[in-house]
């Protein structure tokens, strides 16, 4: 990372932040802690911190006695509002530490493609923000369906990032960057910096995440970088367990340059 882009990570005044469902549920609950220390500083030094978090589906499973991810809404909806319940509750007890409050946004798609809803959204999330409150937004699994939904949650970060005019946008995943294959194919090379007009045609792509609990993959992580930074936002892609010096503006991940605008 270049001392611009350092800078341009340890000025910003609003991140948002997402996480994926294989980052913060199952074996991996554990990084939930780390996760919140590194908001917690960030918060600390005076930033707004917005959270995109998934994982409801993947945190409710286990109550509902299930082995896998459920394939059919109604389940699907069921493990969502469990899940969401469960899930907010470790964050805040998490936050806790720093006595630091959660404020829970639930969205769905049609919540920020229609101007009443999306105003609402908008004017809750600032006056949060303004209170010094951490956001946790996430998909409102209880009730979107197909039609409704954003698709993924790295979309829908990329939106929020949109509609709260945030600084920066980091997206957290299993692997620390952006290679030009995935990572454990010969030859695969890391990308430090891409270009606000690079169209990376030439990255193969593969799943980012554990098979199993998260929709996302490198190419929705593309598609959301993509998104926020032709509105001027530049984005960091590293992995979850380096959030930390990510939010440092240290050398680590991938750095999506953001397209002038203006």
């Amino acid at each position: 990372m270049t001392e611009q882009q350092r800078a341009a990570v340890t000025a910003a005044k609003r991140i948002v932040v997402k996480v994926g469902s294989s980052s913060i549920s199952g074996p991996n609950v554990g990084q939930i802690g780390p996760l919140v220390d590194a908001l917690a500083a960030a918060h600390g030094r005076g930033v707004e911190v917005v959270l995109v978090s998934s994982g409801a589906i993947a945190t409710g499973i286990p109550y509902l006695d299930l082995d896998a991810r459920p394939t059919d809404l109604a389940t699907q909806q069921a493990a969502a509002a469990v899940g969401q319940n469960v899930l907010i509750y470790r964050y805040q007890e998490s936050l806790d530490r720093y006595g630091i409050v959660a404020g829970q946004v639930l969205l769905t798609a049609g919540d920020l493609e229609h101007a009443t809803p999306r105003s609402n959204a908008q004017r809750a999330m600032e006056r949060l923000l303004g209170l010094r409150i951490l956001i946790i937004v996430n998909e409102n699994d209880t009730v979107a369906t197909q039609e409704i939904r954003f698709g993924d949650n790295d979309r829908l970060a990329a939106l929020v990032s949109e509609l709260v005019h945030a600084d920066l946008l980091v997206l957290l995943s299993d692997v620390d960057a952006l290679y030009t294959r995935p990572p454990h194919e010969p030859g695969a090379q890391r990308i430090d910096v891409v270009a606000h007009d690079d169209d990376l045609v030439s990255v193969e792509l593969g799943d980012i995440g554990a098979a199993g609990v998260g929709t996302g993959g490198a190419g929705t992580k593309i598609a959301a970088a993509k998104l926020a930074v032709s509105q001027g936002i530049p984005v960091v892609l590293t992995s979850t367990d380096r959030v930390a010096q990510a939010l440092a503006g240290e050398a680590v991940g991938t750095w999506f340059e953001a397209s002038p605008v203006g």
